[in-house]
């Protein structure tokens, strides 16, 4: 009885730790995501504090931003796609690809200016040849993102005619009341009528017409 107990305890014991230790790495997975996001809008900001300022820092910070707007725009919309459409999946493939270019691209631009504008000479040899990279990296997320939306609207026309069909035919359903025996007459009541309602011809003779 005692050892029954002991391993009851013991599997008590690790079960509790086991849930723990998964609450714990739950909880640093969370805390990671929230830092993150709040780095990323911080140097978003930053970001956008920089771009409103005239000269070459201005100018790289406005080239990063408009980078980042393209690149992860395109890759929100096809995340948000490919549930719908796993055919997107390539795509989806593709644009983080995309962005890791992006995002070396990024690093490139970001020390280009980390001592302000003291090294002009060496902004203005570099930056004409990082901007078109950045272009062409815009370019590319631009294509993936307008094929997503027009595959989405392309899918839900169809879907829309598909409906518009059934609805078609079920209206016409409900509107067929016609009988079901033809050139059959009806009463109000429904009933099918072979002859006059009413008048001589429908009437029953009676005794006297019946004994003449």
């Amino acid at each position: 009885m005692a050892l029954v107990l002991f391993f009851f305890l013991a599997l008590t014991f690790v079960a509790s730790a086991i849930a723990v230790r998964r609450g714990v790495r739950a909880l640093q997975r969370r805390a990671t995501v929230a830092r993150q996001e709040l780095r990323r809008r911080a140097g978003d900001a930053a970001l956008s504090a920089r771009a409103a300022q005239p000269g070459a820092v201005g100018e790289v910070a406005r080239t990063r931003k408009e980078l980042r707007a393209s690149v992860e725009s395109a890759r929100a919309i096809l995340l948000a796609g490919v549930a719908h459409d796993p055919s997107l999946g390539e795509a989806l493939a593709l644009s983080e690809q995309l962005a890791g270019h992006a995002a070396r691209l990024d690093a490139e631009l970001a020390a280009l200016v980390v001592g302000g504008e003291r090294d002009r000479a060496l902004i203005a040899e570099r930056l004409p040849a990082l901007r078109a990279r950045a272009e062409r990296i815009r370019a590319s997320a631009i294509a993936l993102r307008e094929a997503a939306n027009e595959r989405a609207r392309h899918d839900e026309g169809e879907d829309l005619d598909t409906l518009q069909e059934r609805i078609t035919l079920e209206a016409k359903a409900l509107r067929h009341w016609a009988p079901t025996v033809p050139g059959a007459a009806r009463r109000p009541s429904g009933r099918p009528v072979d002859g006059p309602a009413s008048g001589a011809e429908g009437r029953l003779p009676g005794p006297e017409e019946a004994r003449g």
